[in-house]
């Protein structure tokens, strides 16, 4: 189903376009925009909230910057939906995160439009200053960068690094602070505060205003009279506030807070600010989910990707499952953390800004003095975590996949060289689906595998999950567990909990001719396989190995003492990975055997469905089965 735009985005396919109606019309258009979005997340599905929230700032940056001359950075991804579609991607819109369509988030490859990929967050103010950087060097003085972060993305230190450089750069930087109060979840931490108290001064935004006239009247009497005019305002905004504006503080000229939901007042300001030289920081503040009363009023947590919806009534469709279902791993995850923590008074829960999404919620509510949300805070997530492990706790600092890429050093440096107890639980390992590329993670098990005194296991299901978090509560040292995004494959799930010896495997299925060595959820993949070889009179062994460090010598020695076919399956990278570590192991014993190696190859593979993008590289279940086939020399027809 194509959705049809409003009558004047109709009309748009470029900024160019945009340009071409007048100032009085943007508002019509800002609403025609955020109705296409509605209309298509509703049928299709995607991000929601965050780019709803920034419609108006979308259409005014494109109104007023050369596009993609001028240089746009986008912090996060989710905001950008907006922009896509003003960038010459209306039609296709609705492939939006559908295999084979568009990127959920900034792409370069996508359109010169998107200066750069963002999918994680805090990396705005870095690239942008960047592109500054290189004009400035290039002697280009009217070049635009602009830097739009949001969804809680300056929380992240990574932002306060780049402004602390911004302050000294003197370049034509612009950073756009979407202010509201929102990642995924409501934003933590004292910046928040901070922004909060800008905001909700209703002195300081008097004479904010009264400020802000001044220095357009003035400006056009040259340098001076905008010294004194900053001058006065600096003090005026200390006084005022009771405290130094943290922004001005880095020397980065602050203007706002204003309005994010007037698009013709931003374009004043945007034309303004265009004209001011030197690093300088706008403070708008939005509402996310603005325009569409479910999203605006209700759970934002909720609607930051609701899935598929109604937009009439707002009420989020939900498969009506016919037979028990099998939990999400996070959930697992989530409750089995709590029954541990009752049970252990050491056992603490850390995360960086996703509560929900780990379910680390469910200790926050029930136990708050024992877990922590950090905020975008990878690094600080980690090293928090060691702090804690020093003074006797359990820490379990749960960070998605691809997200614990951000703290590597901490994880080396501040836990593993100290050999502390800090349980490293990695949620969304393997493909994450529809985010795609810059979401899946692929790389812990390669990263992490050459770290000393580092366990690193996955289980197959749920009550593998429970035993490996008990086990970890056990062991004095780092200890690692992946598991991926989705349900797992146990409807009775609460089963009693019990040690598991470190780098003990288990064997699923005995078998000749062929060993099947797997690792984590992706071995149900393997059952499958299984049972439909049996049918063609094949009869493959199966081994669950449950770590990848330390691997079970004995479980391995058996492996290659009985079998000179081997196939190793992982929902990670290759290069590096489990199979690495299989064959490595076979090689230093002095084994010779064939193997194949299923599992991420080394290319960057796209968003889809997370079944779509295992056949793709080749290891659902039909693909271990044609591994299987092949290695035994039994034509594969495709």
């Amino acid at each position: 189903m194509i959705i049809n735009p409003g009558k004047l985005l109709a009309q748009i396919d470029s900024p160019a376009d945009l340009k071409k109606f007048s100032k009085d019309q943007l508002v019509q258009i800002s609403d025609e925009l955020r109705q296409f979005i509605v209309d298509n997340v509703s049928i299709y599905g995607g991000h929601f909230g965050a780019s709803l929230g920034v419609v108006e700032l979308t259409v005014a940056l494109h109104y007023v910057l050369n596009t993609p001359e001028d240089q746009l950075v986008w912090d996060v991804g989710h905001q950008a939906y907006g922009h896509k579609i003003l960038t010459g991607r209306k039609n296709q819109f609705h492939t939006n995160r559908i295999y084979g369509g568009l990127s959920g988030f900034p792409k370069r490859s996508e359109s010169p439009f998107d200066t750069f990929g963002v999918g994680h967050s805090s990396t705005s103010i870095s690239a942008a200053l960047g592109m500054a950087m290189a004009s400035k060097y290039k002697g280009d003085k009217s070049k635009q960068h602009v830097a739009v972060i949001g969804d809680g993305s300056m929380t992240g230190g990574m932002a306060f690094e780049a402004m602390n450089h911004a302050g000294v750069s003197d370049t034509n930087l612009i950073i756009i602070l979407n202010d509201n109060c929102m990642s995924i979840d409501p934003n933590v931490g004292a910046l928040k505060d901070y922004l909060t108290d800008i905001t909700t001064s209703r002195t300081y935004n008097k004479v904010k205003d009264e400020i802000w006239n001044l220095l357009g009247k003035f400006s056009k009497f040259g340098s001076s009279a905008q010294e004194v005019i900053s001058k006065v305002e600096g003090a005026i905004k200390s006084t005022v506030l009771n405290q130094s504006n943290l922004f001005e503080s880095l020397n980065l000229r602050y203007f706002g807070p204003v309005d994010g939901h007037d698009v013709n007042h931003l374009v004043e300001v945007l034309f303004d600010l265009k004209n001011i030289p030197g690093p300088k920081i706008l403070h708008c503040v939005t509402v996310k989910g603005k325009g569409y009363a479910p999203a605006e009023n209700g759970n934002k947590t909720t609607w930051h990707a609701p899935g598929l919806f109604d937009k009439v009534t707002g009420e989020i469709y939900k498969k009506k499952p016919t037979a028990p279902q099998a939990p999400k791993y996070q959930d697992v995850f989530g409750h089995t953390l709590v029954e541990l923590a009752k049970e252990n008074d050491k056992i603490m829960g850390v995360t960086p800004a996703m509560p929900s999404g780990s379910s680390m919620n469910i200790m926050m509510d029930e136990m708050p003095d024992r877990a922590f949300d950090v905020g975008i805070a990878e690094q600080h997530a980690v090293t928090f975590s060691a702090g804690l492990a020093t003074q006797g706790l359990i820490p379990f600092c749960n960070i998605y996949s691809t997200f614990m890429q951000r703290a590597y050093d901490q994880v080396v440096h501040d836990v593993a060289l100290q050999n502390l107890q800090v349980v490293l639980c990695l949620d969304r390992a393997g493909f994450a689906g529809a985010d795609g590329p810059t979401h899946h993670g692929a790389y812990d098990i390669p990263s992490f595998r050459c770290i000393p005194n580092m366990v690193i296991s996955a289980p197959m299901n749920e009550e593998e999950l429970r035993n490996l978090m008990f086990t970890a509560t056990k062991y004095q040292g780092p200890f690692s567990i992946r598991y991926p995004r989705g349900q797992g494959v146990m409807p009775e799930w609460r089963t009693a909990m019990r040690q598991i010896p470190i780098g003990q495997g288990r064997i699923i299925k005995e078998g000749e001719e062929v060993a099947i060595l797997t690792i984590g959820h992706i071995g149900n993949y393997a059952v499958e396989a299984c049972e439909s070889l049996e049918k063609e009179g094949l009869n493959p062994a199966h081994y669950d190995m449950r770590f990848v460090k330390p691997l079970d010598a004995d479980l391995l020695h058996e492996v290659f003492g009985k079998f000179k076919k081997v196939i190793t399956v992982e929902d990670g990278a290759l290069m590096g990975g489990f199979g690495s570590a299989v064959v490595e192991w076979m090689l230093d014993q002095g084994y010779s055997a064939q193997v194949k190696r299923l599992g991420i190859p080394d290319r960057v593979v796209e968003h889809g469905e997370q079944i779509e993008l295992h056949r793709e590289c080749g290891f659902d279940p039909e693909g271990i089965a044609d591994a299987v086939r092949e290695i035994v020399e039994i034509q594969v027809k495709r």
